[in-house]
C-alpha cells in the first residue's frame, strides 16, 4: 500500500524543484559511497531564527517522517542518520530513537556536519558511532523546563532554603523568586533529571558501549554524564562540544576528515540543505537516499 509520501506525490504530481533535485543528487551519491541507508534529519532554525510560532525542534510529528523514509528500504544495510537540529521534546526524542533501533537493530551511525544539540546529541549518543568534522558540535543533554535548566532550578531552590535558614532576613528576597514557581515544579525537575540521566546511560549501554568491559563502560558513561548531563559542569545548555572534547569523554567519534570522499559529499549535502532553508519556505526536512521526503514548510501569509 502507498505510504504517506507516495499518496502526497500523487496529489502533487510528484513534481520536484531544483532544491529537491540537488539534495537528491548528493543523497544518492552518499548512499553509493557508504552502501548504507541514508536519512537526513535537518532543521532550518538557524536560517529562520526570527520566525515565531514554528516548532523547529524534535517533536512527535517527526515520527511520521521517519516512518515514511524507512518504508521499503533494506533494513539489513543499516542506517546513517545525518543530524542538524537544536533538540526538542524528550518524549518525542525517546520515541524516535526506540523506533529506529527497532527497525535497524541498532546498526545506526550518526553523522553531524555542524550541530546536533540537546535531543540531537541524545540521538547521536544512541548510535554505534558518531562521525564529526572539525566544525561539528554536540551539546549537553540536561533537561530544560520552560526553557530553564531543571538542575539550575533545583540548585536555586536548595540555595534559597540554606540562605533562609542561616539568614532569615533574606526571606523577602527569596519569596519574590520562589513565588514565580508553579505547583509541582520542583518534583517535575527531579523527574526530568532522572529521566534524562536514565536515557543517556541506557542508550550508551545498549549500543555504543554494548561490547565493552563493564567496568570500562561504566567509567566512560559516568564521564560523559558528568559533562553532558550536568548543568553545573557544562555551565550552559547551549555549550558546543567539539570532536576533541567528545573523544576525551570516551565517545566513539570518527573524524569526517579520515574519508575525504565522505567529507566532500556530506558537506556538499549540508550546503544543499541549508540553501533549501535559506531560499524556500521549508522549516524542517526528513529525507532518504531515494528522494522520499517529509517536509515541514512555513505557511505563506497573504497581504
Amino acid at each position: 500500500m502507498p505510504n504517506w509520501n507516495q499518496t502526497l506525490s500523487e496529489l502533487q504530481a510528484n513534481s520536484k524543484g531544483p532544491h529537491d533535485l540537488l539534495r537528491l543528487k548528493y543523497l544518492r551519491m552518499l548512499h553509493k559511497h557508504t552502501g548504507r541507508n541514508i536519512i537526513v534529519y535537518y532543521s532550518g532554525w538557524l536560517q529562520k531564527a526570527g520566525v515565531r510560532g514554528v516548532d523547529f525542534g524534535i517533536n512527535d510529528s517527526d515520527k511520521t517522517g521517519f516512518m515514511t523514509c524507512s518504508h521499503q528500504v533494506d533494513k539489513s544495510k543499516g542506517l546513517d542518520l545525518i543530524l542538524h537540529t537544536p533538540g526538542g521534546d524528550v518524549a518525542a526524542t525517546e520515541s524516535i530513537i526506540d523506533y529506529l533501533h527497532s527497525l535497524y537493530d541498532g546498526n545506526i551511525r550518526a553523522i553531524i556536519p555542524q550541530l546536533a544539540m540537546s535531543g540531537g546529541t541524545l540521538m547521536a549518543l544512541s548510535c554505534k558511532q558518531i562521525i564529526m568534522g572539525k566544525q561539528s558540535s554536540i551539546g549537553p543533554v540536561d533537561p530544560q523546563i520552560a526553557n530553564m535548566p531543571a538542575q539550575g532550578i533545583l540548585e536555586e531552590f536548595k540555595r534559597a532554603v540554606t540562605e533562609i535558614q542561616t539568614n532569615p532576613a533574606s526571606l523577602p528576597l527569596w519569596q519574590q523568586i520562589i513565588s514565580k514557581y508553579w505547583p509541582t515544579l520542583i518534583v517535575s525537575c527531579e523527574h526530568a533529571i532522572d529521566w534524562s540521566d536514565s536515557l543517556l546511560r541506557g542508550y550508551l549501554t545498549k549500543c555504543m558501549f554494548e561490547g565493552d568491559d563493564e567496568e570500562e563502560r561504566v567509567a566512560k558513561i559516568n564521564q560523559i554524564a558528568e559533562l553532558l548531563g550536568k548543568q553545573s559542569t557544562s555551565k550552559n545548555h547551549s555549550r558546543h562540544i567539539n570532536p576533541t572534547i567528545a573523544k576525551s569523554l570516551g565517545i566513539n567519534v570518527i573524524n569526517l576528515e579520515d574519508d575525504p570522499r565522505l567529507q566532500d559529499i556530506v558537506l556538499t549535502l549540508h550546503h544543499a540543505l541549508n540553501h533549501t532553508f535559506s531560499q524556500t519556505h521549508t522549516a524542517k526536512i526528513i529525507e532518504n537516499h531515494k528522494g522520499i521526503a517529509f517536509v515541514n514548510a512555513l505557511q505563506a501569509v497573504g497581504a
